[in-house]
């Protein structure tokens, strides 16, 4: 089971303190990241990405990674409403709407993460969330989270081969 945080933030220094001690937090084994991102909304609603370099030592492997630049695209990057989707893209969302990743989730990211804030998106495999929590209280921050099983992963990665 793999689970989803998004972490927003008004302030973009705590976005960012958040963002490095989640880098400490793997380099620690508190967390297994099989993805991780920063992710900048502007005034205009334009939203940056920054992931970690080489150096950030994050465990995704291909598969994984590929998986976890989707989520944040189809999170951050498609408009949901009034789009007109095709066959492969279509099949995609629906897969979506079967896992922790449904709309209500999309929406609530999409409120969390409004013009003008930043986030944290964690995407781990594993955790150990009372010293995780712990360790990222500090910075406040609105917390949206999910999980998928190892069965949604499979599926949407499935999908998301179709959707291509």
């Amino acid at each position: 089971m793999a689970d989803l945080i998004v972490i927003s933030f008004d302030d973009d220094a705590d976005a960012v303190a958040a963002y490095n001690e989640v880098q400490e937090l793997q380099n620690d084994l508190v967390v297994e990241l099989a993805g991780l991102a920063l992710v900048h909304v502007d005034a205009k609603g334009k939203t940056h990405v920054e992931t970690p370099g080489p150096a950030g030592n994050v465990g995704a492997g291909a598969a994984g990674g590929a998986l976890f630049g989707t989520l944040l695209g189809l999170l951050f990057f498609v408009p949901f409403f009034g789009l007109v989707i095709g066959g492969a893209l279509g099949a995609l969302f629906a897969g979506l709407d079967k896992t922790g990743l449904n709309a209500e989730f999309r929406d609530r990211v999409k409120t969390a993460v409004a013009d003008g804030r930043s986030a944290v998106v964690i995407y781990a495999t594993k955790i150990t969330e009372d010293k995780f929590g712990e360790a990222l209280s500090r910075f406040g921050g609105t917390i949206v989270q999910t999980s998928l099983s190892a069965d949604d992963e499979h599926e949407l990665a499935h999908d998301m081969t179709g959707a291509r």
